[in-house]
């Protein structure tokens, strides 16, 4: 018996080591020499758009969100896999937010400027502000150039100061930050005062600010969201987060986020992990592991995850960040809890079908945007546009590679 107990688990670990392997070689192979080859090397940036076609457009604008999460990719991967070449590239998405994205005159960062860097959209979004912060605060790390951590922590200011009021974070701003309708990031057919998304990702920004910097006032806020997140977007009863919310955040649509569920609950524990206060590490784990399961449980066929259930009516299609963050979530709620050896399945049954559907095997190209649940590509949309990066996937990879498989 004990020989077939060592066999098995021999086995177990070469399926482990074999698909961490696989992962780190689509990441130097695929993704990493992919995004190289969108660097504009005359107007600074990388090139915003790239259609199903593969037809890149040079004059496209550059959504300042795709520039954060280019240059916090970049970041990450240099600290990684210390590979030289990545922190250079992290610098060029670097000096294009400090020179175009970031508003001189008024502070905070635009929605997104024109191919040149001249200004397109001057909306300020909260989110915005977020994935700013972001990428400074990891390529501080990765470059120890102390001007990132500046306009990271002024950015933090600015959120703190200029996109809250005494419930939450607000959404969207003009270029005065006066208050604006939330268009951007509402969806299925709501305008929503406030949102989880955005909350999410402040909480990700601020872990990553909290991370390199050690502020207090970082910490304090963290706490706070942390709060926010167990108390008013957390619903116990539905085992899910709520969505959209009206100003004084009582939910406003029946929506349940798949990818965004199983996205919170790792970076939930990233986030406790850093801040390291034994009280919020207890406090958010049965949160963290009920999403997980739920997830798992309605959205989870064996192979690859749904995208959301609104109003009972499940949409199919399997989207390329929700696989992505599901892979990573599912790895997560393992490594949590052990004697849960499903989610290590479904982690690897999310890698066979990404690497068999969402990774596009044209030459020049990264990800499909979506696919079916048979895994065929049928949306026609862009490979890249100002959503479509390497925050998802690329993370995706770096998590694999950080964390191995126990």
């Amino acid at each position: 018996m004990r020989v077939i107990e060592k066999t098995l688990r021999k086995a177990e670990e070469g399926r482990s080591i074999m698909m961490v392997e696989e992962i780190r070689n689509h990441l130097t192979d695929c993704i990493i020499p992919f995004w190289k080859g969108l660097r504009d090397d005359a107007n600074g940036g990388y090139v915003g758009y790239m259609d199903h076609d593969l037809k890149r457009d040079e004059k496209s604008v550059k959504g300042c969100i795709l520039n954060s999460r280019i240059t916090w990719f970049f970041a990450n991967a240099y600290m990684t896999l210390k590979d030289e070449s990545l922190l250079l590239e992290a610098r060029h998405g670097y000096e294009f937010m400090q020179k175009y994205c970031v508003d001189q005159e008024k502070g905070g960062v635009y929605w997104s400027v024109r191919f040149d860097g001249t200004p397109e959209d001057t909306t300020k979004h909260t989110y915005n502000q977020a994935f700013s912060i972001y990428a400074l605060s990891s390529y501080y790390d990765a470059s120890k150039d102390e001007s990132a951590l500046k306009t990271a922590m002024e950015l933090f200011h600015i959120i703190e100061e200029r996109c809250m009021d005494e419930i939450g974070y607000k959404e969207a701003f003009d270029r005065d930050f006066q208050e604006i309708e939330n268009d951007k990031l509402s969806e299925n057919g709501v305008i929503a005062d406030k949102t989880m998304n955005t909350l999410l990702h402040v909480f990700e920004a601020y872990t990553e600010l909290y991370r390199v910097s050690g502020d207090g006032a970082v910490k304090e806020r963290l706490k706070w969201i942390l709060d926010t997140i167990a108390e008013k977007i957390y619903n116990p009863e539905l085992h899910r987060q709520e969505v959209f919310f009206d100003r004084e955040m009582h939910t406003i649509l029946d929506l349940h986020s798949y990818g965004h569920d199983i996205e919170t609950a790792w970076l939930i524990r990233r986030g406790t992990d850093v801040l390291g206060d034994d009280t919020y590490t207890a406090k958010m784990l049965p949160i963290i592991l009920d999403l997980t399961g739920q997830v798992y449980r309605t959205a989870f066929d064996g192979r690859s995850l749904a995208n959301e259930c609104e109003k009972g009516v499940v949409d199919e299609n399997r989207i390329w960040w929700v696989q992505a963050e599901a892979l990573v979530g599912f790895l997560n709620g393992y490594q949590l809890a052990p004697e849960h050896t499903e989610y290590l399945e479904a982690a690897r049954a999310e890698w066979e079908f990404i690497k068999a559907h969402v990774i596009d095997k044209r030459p020049g190209s990264e990800w499909f945007w979506d696919v079916n649940k048979d895994g065929e590509a049928v949306s026609g949309k862009p490979i890249v546009e100002p959503w479509k990066c390497p925050y998802h996937n690329g993370r995706m990879c770096l998590e694999v590679i950080r964390r191995g498989i126990d």
